[in-house]
């Protein structure tokens, strides 16, 4: 029986321009024709330099959202030419902190191909509700009429950019995890593991990972003004939350609860909103219903993995 392909590991390539890690970037796939350059504001003039952005092709603007400090924005464009279009996009945004273009070191794509793409890009991010568009509307199904041979090859086209875009820091496309868009109540699958923190304070939390995030579910609690702001990295994130809903409390209420879920970058990061003070989350969350760490969880299933027949 064949290997399905999304079984097999990639070869991404970080072409340094100037052999500085905050610098200009050439991200690719080995055997990919697609070229992703990524810069900086401080390093735009850089990019418009470059001959690959006087080709035909697509690019994203990425940044903060200045309405919501929990949020991401992002505008998406193409062009004959990107040069002038980007460098027009960008002067009118704000926003932005990276300048993502798209091509190919074949110059194959052409007008048709990248108004699709465009129009896909735009539809994907929306889907995956990780970012807010500064586009206003989606494009008409117009820009999506190709043959079916042209569109294939996009997708395929696509398919590489979801695998790229992530690596360079743009998550647009990542779809939310699937906890986060279900239930408080939802049951638990086969192969979920759900962890938890039982305080002294009696404060309760659950959470599970997912492709890579620690979200916390619905209906957790969080410890209200315990007194260690000063000693918490996380106290802005956690002022936001509150901000933005997903911590409310009623005025006499002991804790906050967090109304929906929220995905964290990492488990200490969850667990120091959680406990209002920095944490080591690795310790802090615990199997639900097992003393079994995190951690401990983490190095359980590495070593399962290495020994498959245990």
């Amino acid at each position: 029986m064949s290997q399905p392909a999304e079984a097999f590991g990639r070869t991404i390539q970080l072409f340094l321009v100037d052999g500085t890690p905050n610098g200009l970037t050439i991200a690719s796939i080995h055997g990919w024709t697609g070229s992703v350059l990524v810069a900086t504001q401080s390093t735009f003039a850089k990019l418009l330099a470059r001959p690959e952005v006087d080709r035909t092709g697509v690019y994203i603007l990425f940044g903060p959202d200045p309405a919501d400090a929990l949020s991401m924005r992002a505008y998406i464009g193409e062009a004959d030419s990107v040069r002038d279009r980007i460098a027009q996009s960008a002067g009118d945004r704000g926003f932005w902190e990276t300048a993502v273009v798209i091509t190919t070191s074949d110059e194959a794509l052409t007008k048709g191909h990248v108004r699709y793409l465009e129009a896909r890009l735009i539809e994907l991010a929306i889907s995956a509700g990780r970012v807010s568009l500064d586009n206003g509307q989606a494009p008409s199904a117009d820009k999506r009429r190709m043959p079916e041979a042209d569109r294939a090859n996009m997708e395929a086209f696509l398919a590489n950019l979801k695998t790229v875009l992530p690596v360079i820091g743009l998550d647009l496309l990542k779809p939310r995890p699937v906890a986060a868009t279900k239930a408080a109540g939802l049951a638990m699958t086969p192969d979920e593991t759900r962890f938890e923190i039982r305080h002294k304070s009696g404060v309760k939390a659950t959470s599970v990972e997912e492709e890579g995030e620690f979200v916390v579910l619905p209906g957790s609690e969080a410890l209200k003004d315990a007194g260690y702001q000063g000693t918490n990295s996380y106290g802005e994130l956690k002022q936001e939350l509150i901000a933005q809903g997903v911590l409310g409390a009623a005025p006499d209420a002991k804790f906050y609860t967090f109304a929906k879920p929220y995905a964290f970058k990492s488990p200490s990061a969850a667990a120091a909103v959680v406990l209002d003070r920095n944490s080591n989350g690795r310790s802090e969350w615990k199997v639900v219903g097992s003393k079994l760490t995190y951690h401990q969880w983490q190095e359980e299933k590495a070593r399962t993995a290495g020994n498959p027949a245990s």
